[in-house]
């Protein structure tokens, strides 16, 4: 996995250790990951990250409650 080339936001700044990062498997699946942990890697379908990405734009996730 550290073979890939990880991407991070451009709304990260700096050398900030809490980023998300992205890349694509040769294949094209997409893996993120979180900076400061770049050891736990998750895969999903390119169709379930739009998704993600598109709710994520909208606000959904902006009242998670924990």
């Amino acid at each position: 996995m550290s073979s890939f080339a990880w991407r991070k936001s451009s709304f990260s700044t700096g050398d900030a250790p809490n980023c998300v990062e992205l890349a694509a498997d040769p294949t094209g699946t997409p893996h993120l990951r979180e900076s400061d942990d770049p050891e736990v890697v998750i895969a999903t379908t390119p169709a379930a990250l739009r998704a993600f990405l598109r709710a994520a734009k909208a606000g959904e996730f902006d009242r998670i409650e924990g």
